[in-house]
């Protein structure tokens, strides 16, 4: 059964608590030291020490303790690392490196954060950074499965990449009703002006989509039940994740393709619109246009204009463009300008 060791917070039976500022102290290293040696002499055993933003020589402090490499304590405390996943030669440590997303609801985006699994025959190191991925949860539900706990560290590897996953459709959800919410705002009879909110959407799933897109080889993999490094007796667990793994991209690639969608239309639609108000401005102008124009002519102050000297003169030309106006409103009207 693995033992649980949180930063320096060590919760193993018969261990003494010890904590220094929430650092790893040397002597909380030496714990961990003779709690991996013990795990070490046991098969059936193994050690789960998990850190939280650690500095780099508390990480160092670890690594010669479990023997990693000093490329995997750089890429497990970059917080730009790419996802990904990394066997040794001998196939019996590997790196994993995971984004953790966490939808925020009130504001409608994805929180990111990241962890680190350094994996080895009778150890799990996992290296949080960011707010978001407490494994405080998965913790207490792999605890409370003693008989899963006893296939070996890749089960808790399981149960933490598992949760993560699980993590990535429920922001996939999320982001689909409000690309729903939005769609029927689009396609509303009333156009309104929605590239910003579509925009935000995209940002949000290209961040999922850059968590979840550098793991689907690994995902394929793992469907095929081909990933070196996973038991035997974990392939159906490993094999559920990649399912989960390649749902999660095809949503977000479907929404990726939706979201440019919605925006072409939207775009399309207020150029319609404008397109529509032009025309009816313009047809307006036109309609203003014809009585300036008489107005125009009458106002010349030719010396020989005989209707002026006529009583139906001003009337004839009010008549005049009265008419004209009209003809150019049936006209336009006709056409669909107006």
């Amino acid at each position: 059964m693995g033992r649980y060791c949180q930063g320096a917070e060590v919760d193993v039976a018969q261990s003494t608590l010890i904590r220094a500022s929430g650092t790893l102290t040397p002597d909380a290293v030496a714990l961990v030291r003779a709690m991996y040696g013990r795990a070490s002499s046991d098969p059936s055993d193994f050690l789960w020490v998990a850190v939280a933003s650690p500095m780099r020589r508390e990480l160092e402090a670890l690594g010669e303790v479990f023997g990693l490499p000093k490329l995997w304590i750089d890429d497990a405390l970059n917080p730009r690392q790419r996802a990904k996943t990394e066997f040794a030669a001998d196939g019996r440590s590997a790196l994993i490196v995971f984004k953790i997303v966490a939808y925020d609801d009130p504001t409608s985006s994805i929180e990111t954060g990241q962890i680190a699994l350094l994996v080895g025959a009778s150890f799990v190191v996992t290296v949080r950074l960011g707010p978001v991925g407490a494994l405080g949860r998965v913790r207490s539900e792999i605890t409370q499965r003693p008989e899963f706990l006893a296939l070996g560290p890749m089960a808790a590897v399981h149960g933490i990449i598992d949760a993560i996953v699980d993590d990535y459709l429920d922001a996939t959800d999320e982001i689909g009703r409000d690309i729903d919410t939005l769609e029927e705002q689009v396609f509303s009879s009333r156009v309104t002006d929605d590239s910003e909110e579509i925009y935000l959407l995209k940002r949000e799933n290209l961040e999922l989509r850059r968590a979840v897109a550098p793991l689907v080889p690994v995902a394929h993999e793992l469907v095929r039940r081909s990933l070196p490094g996973v038991p035997a007796h974990l392939h159906s667990h490993f094999h559920d994740v990649g399912d989960h793994l390649l749902r999660a991209h095809d949503y977000i690639e479907s929404y990726e393709t939706l979201l440019m969608s919605m925006l072409q239309a939207s775009t399309g639609r207020q150029s319609l619109q404008q397109n529509q108000d032009m025309r009816k401005i313009a047809a307006y102008a036109a309609m203003l246009a014809w009585p300036t124009a008489v107005a125009g002519i009458y106002g010349m102050n030719f010396n020989f204009m005989p209707e002026l000297d006529e009583v139906w003169g001003y009337p004839f030309a009010l008549v005049l463009m009265a008419l004209g106006v009209l003809f150019i409103w049936r006209a336009f009207k006709r056409s669909g300008w107006l």
